[in-house]
């Protein structure tokens, strides 16, 4: 699953310090929140850094390191940062079918659908993972930066329907075990099947003595499950996926690795290739908006609208060669034609070439094109690619 963009602090650090509750408040800083899992971090020697407002784990040891455990063995993440909202009622799918995109009703139980949250101008709110628990009940996980909007968007819109909304997003840990040895490593801690759980599928079960949830989802590319646990059990689970996986070449990795996972698999992160000044259209998720329903949901006049006129432009890949990366923000441009922007880019840990995800005007953006990047001012030539650049063998 992806997370929210990244967020530096400002302000000078003081030796004030106060607080509302658990979150802490510091003189002349924005504020940071921290996981269940800090201490834990801490001992195991994480640098960290400032992401969508927490506290988080950029590296235990190596970007590269990590990088190639979870595409080779085994990476474990602290995604706790997401928000998790619950819904339930004789009408919560009805709610969500109004709420989003695409239509929950549709969703299996025990089954979950990626889809977004738009305004009412086709702008995308946020993009999150819709999970069907049973009949009547959902929960839907959004990105830690999003979670005060997905929160009063989803507040707005259950008026009127027969649904209980439930903003648990404090109450739970989040866990990612990720890799080709994952599931081995999971399975040794439960007695819950893994294997008849498909990809997108969610089940109830334990880790040891701690109820958990076992999401099958995630946001590297690899196999492996996402491990929902309340948040005062998640240290308890994390120790314990840590000890099972350590003869089995499991690591715990940060978010560095994550972002260059995420690109080779070709996975958007909002506010980079996702924001409110994005079309789903653009961003290449026209599967997503389920236009073909009769029922009413939110944006769906300015979706309908967009969807009918030819897109301006279009998010795309960009393979290059040699060793220089091309970042976020580095205009792109056919001879002196400013075409678009890097919304992500790195130099690929496993392919060993340069990769981007861009916005570039729809007349370049056919496959085999070939634009070039304003690399700190020297022009470098991609060739625009399919996503994903990367694809686990099954």
């Amino acid at each position: 699953m992806k997370t929210a963009n990244a967020v530096k602090l400002s302000g000078t650090a003081t030796e004030g310090e106060f607080s509302i509750g658990t979150l802490p408040i510091r003189f002349g800083e924005l504020v940071t929140r921290k996981t269940a899992l800090y201490e834990e971090h801490a001992k195991l020697g994480a640098q960290f850094t400032d992401f969508g407002g927490w506290e988080m784990p950029v590296r235990y040891t190596s970007d590269l390191v990590e990088h190639h455990a979870v595409r080779n063995e085994a990476g474990l993440f602290d995604i706790s940062h997401m928000a998790e909202f619950f819904v339930a009622g004789s009408g919560a799918a009805d709610f969500l079918n109004f709420a989003l995109v695409g239509r929950a009703s549709e969703i299996g139980n025990g089954r979950a659908k990626y889809s977004l949250i738009c305004a009412e101008d086709g702008g995308i709110i946020d993009d999150l993972i819709v999970y069907r628990l049973a009949d009547e009940d959902f929960l839907v996980i959004a990105n830690a930066g999003n979670r005060e909007n997905v929160a009063t968007a989803l507040r707005e819109r259950v008026a009127g329907f027969d649904a209980e909304l439930r903003d648990e997003s404090d109450n739970f840990g989040l866990l990612a075990i990720q890799g080709p040895r994952a599931v081995e490593i999971l399975q040794t801690l439960t007695t819950t099947d893994l294997s008849a759980l498909k990809y997108y599928s969610i089940d109830a079960g334990r880790v040891g003595d701690v109820d958990v949830f076992f999401a099958r989802t995630g946001y590297t590319g690899e196999d492996g499950f996402e491990v929902l646990v309340r948040a005062e059990h998640s240290a308890t689970v994390w120790n314990a996926l840590l000890a099972a996986g350590e003869s089995k070449g499991l690591v715990p990795a940060g978010l560095a690795c994550r972002d260059t996972l995420r690109l080779e698999a070709g996975m958007p992160l909002y506010g980079h290739e996702l924001g409110r000044d994005t079309n789903p259209f653009e961003a290449g998720f026209a599967r997503v908006v389920r236009l073909d329903r009769e029922e009413d949901f939110v944006g769906r006049k300015a979706l309908e609208a967009l969807a009918e006129k030819p897109q301006s432009q279009k998010l795309v890949g960009l393979a290059g060669e040699g060793k220089r990366a091309a970042r976020a923000e580095y205009p792109i441009f056919v001879e002196e034609a400013l075409l678009g922007e890097v919304t992500s880019g790195a130099l690929s840990p496993t392919l060993g070439y340069p990769v981007a995800m861009a916005y570039v005007s729809t007349e370049h953006a056919q496959v085999g094109s070939v634009v070039s990047v304003d690399i700190r001012g020297t022009r470098t030539d991609f060739t625009v690619v399919n996503l994903p650049f990367y694809k686990r063998t099954k």
